[in-house]
């Protein structure tokens, strides 16, 4: 059994609130769009750090991180990657990624839109964990919270924040 939390979009800026929701986690994962070295820096600090870079990403984190992720923990097989679509709208690259890999969970981030969802025709789940940061026309921070037990993802718990707190970090 392995604790995760997930991001994505913080694009420079972080909630103070993360890290206390995050303290239970063995492992943070983020779907792209980081948007600092210092950033990906403190959350790697805090607990064990698995990212993609995502589109306004530069080289630096571009460099450190890779688009696509692909690794099993516990028993789920798991593919992230920042952008794609969601279930029944994958764009063509990631239809071919989950065809090739047949992950157990597949996350995105990229709309600032929290959806989990079992998507029954790759029999997979889907969760794009929303924007945790303070850019974009998203209205609330979500970031999230499961656990892993062998191939079972349980006891998903999400974080919504309003938006305009958080400290801003130099990219």
């Amino acid at each position: 059994m392995i604790r995760i939390g997930l991001l994505s979009d913080t694009h420079g800026s972080l909630h103070p609130r993360v890290f206390p929701f995050f303290s239970s986690c063995d492992e943070i994962w983020h779907a792209g769009d980081i948007g600092s070295e210092s950033l990906a820096a403190e959350l790697a600090a805090y607990k064990t750090f698995r990212a993609v870079y995502g589109n306004i990403d530069g080289n630096s984190i571009r460099l450190s991180y890779p688009e696509v992720l692909l690794f099993t923990v516990e028993s789920m097989k798991v593919l992230i990657t920042h952008q794609g679509g969601y279930p029944s709208h994958y764009s063509g690259i990631l239809k071919r990624l989950i065809s090739l890999h047949s992950p157990d969970l597949l996350i995105t981030g990229h709309s600032h839109i929290l959806k989990v969802i079992y998507d029954q025709q790759y029999s997979l789940l889907y969760i794009n964990p929303g924007a945790a940061g303070n850019s974009g026309w998203h209205r609330v921070i979500t970031y999230l919270r499961f656990v892993i037990d062998g191939k079972v993802v349980k006891d998903l718990e999400i974080a919504e924040l309003p938006r305009g707190y958080g400290r801003k970090r130099s990219i």
